[in-house]
């Protein structure tokens, strides 16, 4: 794996761009597909899910830049090489821009009265499962965006790896699921309730690529027998 001391400055300096490019966007992203929807600024749900999200992400940016830069340009890949996969992502894409849309109706129409003590903890779940994802990224620096094998790549079998085959991808249901409680709408749950179903497609088609391109993936997955929930499946 390649260190940051072993990057040039030229590469360092791109991969700072884009990342702060693409970063830049992300609250500028959710807040229009959630503030117009509503017909308000005055939704504070949005401001504290954003700063939920935004601020440990901030630590974490940091932290790969000092310690795996390399890591983070894995990240921003963002095209899918294989067909099953840019499928799943389009229908995912919709569902998942959902679950931000239809709480931002939510609050202009009122459907919905969701009491504060159910948003912070909501909020504190989303926390959790970026926490998820931040120990799934140190311990897999080839926890990529896309499914793809890249060189030198080894099977990871420890930590919650050894829990799990695929425990981002818990992270990514404890972070997301919630969402729309934290956004003060029980309706938004409808959408986000699909997601499970389209990282279990992924994960049958991203298993495939893995056995048959990753040395060691077949043993470890006898090892390992679950994929995303403990003694079930």
């Amino acid at each position: 794996m390649k260190k940051k001391s072993e990057m040039t400055k030229s590469e360092m300096s791109a991969l700072i761009k884009k990342v702060i490019t693409r970063f830049s966007l992300l609250p500028v992203i959710l807040g229009t597909l959630i503030l117009v929807p509503a017909g308000t600024f005055n939704y504070w749900h949005v401001y504290v899910y954003i700063a939920v999200l935004v601020i440990p992400m901030i630590v974490v940016l940091f932290y790969f830049l000092n310690v795996d830069p390399q890591f983070l340009e894995r990240r921003t890949r963002a095209k899918e090489k294989e067909k099953k996969q840019i499928i799943i992502q389009v229908v995912f894409s919709l569902t998942f821009f959902s679950g931000f849309i239809i709480p931002g109706l939510d609050r202009r129409f009122g459907w919905s009265d969701v009491p504060l003590q159910i948003v912070i903890g909501a909020d504190g779940v989303i926390l959790a499962g970026y926490l998820i994802i931040f120990s799934v990224f140190r311990q897999n620096s080839y926890a990529s965006r896309v499914v793809e094998i890249n060189d030198n790549q080894k099977v990871i079998s420890t930590g919650l790896y050894a829990i799990v085959r695929h425990p981002m991808y818990v992270g990514v249901i404890v972070m997301f699921i919630p969402t729309p409680l934290a956004l003060g709408s029980y309706w938004g749950l409808l959408p986000m309730a699909a997601i499970p179903i389209a990282i279990v497609l992924r994960i049958l088609n991203e298993e495939e690529v893995l056995s048959g391109e990753l040395p060691g993936y077949k043993e470890y997955c006898q090892k390992t027998k679950r994929r995303l929930i403990p003694y079930i499946w």
